[in-house]
């Protein structure tokens, strides 16, 4: 698809509960971009007002839906495209996040914070990473524009999900069922970390509320902590939060 609009969010959400997932999304972007265009990208029709665009998934795999990820490239009308992953939140102005990623055709975010806005140094969840050097890339927050290297980019993740088994023995410690950032890191490391990541620069990193990584205790953070939700302002234990913020657990809602 040749783009048709100059900019724009793409949100990719198959079933039930990353649907809702990408509405709440939605919403949270139009609170502080109004004029945010947004493309949902789904394996079934929907009737919705709360997308400007709804692209169905081409022959979905449904065995593994990080699999159909390569079709982004395919299925945004934007000749600009920020990805987000459906279930996250944004809890502050982010029009300037166009701005700090035009240093390159691609950009994955890398690395992440914690709910106190510390770099995150939890590794337990990225055993693979460490192991192979890879960049720990967090295919959370994409950006690309309408380019050469971004189809390269998509075509060579597109293959490495179609072709798992091989390029699984590049590795050590593979992981049995590919994720979108392992496959993302791999790809990345194939084209040149170089072009497609800026760990060096200030551009937006998630707020990563995995278990471990929120430092939650027992179990989900919203079960251990106290949070708070007013007009778009999330609180965690009394600190605000910024940016885009990755709640993982998929049934909690502000």
């Amino acid at each position: 698809m040749r783009p048709i609009e100059d900019q724009g969010f793409v949100i990719v959400a198959q079933g039930d509960v990353y649907l809702d997932c990408a509405r709440q999304l939605a919403h949270t972007v139009r609170r502080w971009h109004p004029a945010a265009r947004i493309c949902l990208i789904t394996d079934r029709e929907i009737a919705t007002d709360e997308f400007e665009y709804v692209h169905l998934l081409r022959d979905p795999n449904y065995d593994n839906p990080w699999a159909n990820d390569w079709q982004v490239v395919k299925l945004t009308p934007f000749h600009e495209t920020i990805k987000l992953e459906a279930d996250m939140l944004i809890t502050s102005d982010i029009t300037h996040w166009w701005q700090q990623f035009r240093h390159r055709d691609l950009v994955i975010s890398t690395g992440c914070r914690d709910w106190l806005d510390r770099p995150g140094t939890e590794r337990r969840y990225r055993r693979v990473f460490d192991v192979n050097h890879l960049p720990d890339v967090y295919n959370a927050i994409t950006y690309w524009r309408y380019s050469r290297l971004a189809q390269e980019f998509f075509d060579l993740v597109r293959n490495i999900f179609q072709n798992w088994s091989q390029f699984r023995t590049l590795i050590q410690q593979p992981e049995d069922v590919p994720s979108t950032d392992l496959v993302y890191a791999m790809a990345a490391e194939i084209i040149g970390r170089d072009l497609v990541t800026m760990p060096w620069a200030t551009y937006p990193r998630i707020v990563h509320m995995k278990q471990h990584t929120a430092g939650a205790q027992h179990g989900a953070w919203d079960q251990e902590m106290v949070w708070e939700w007013q007009d778009g302002h999330l609180r965690v234990n009394t600190v605000a939060q910024w940016g885009a913020f990755h709640y993982h657990s998929k049934h909690w809602r502000p």
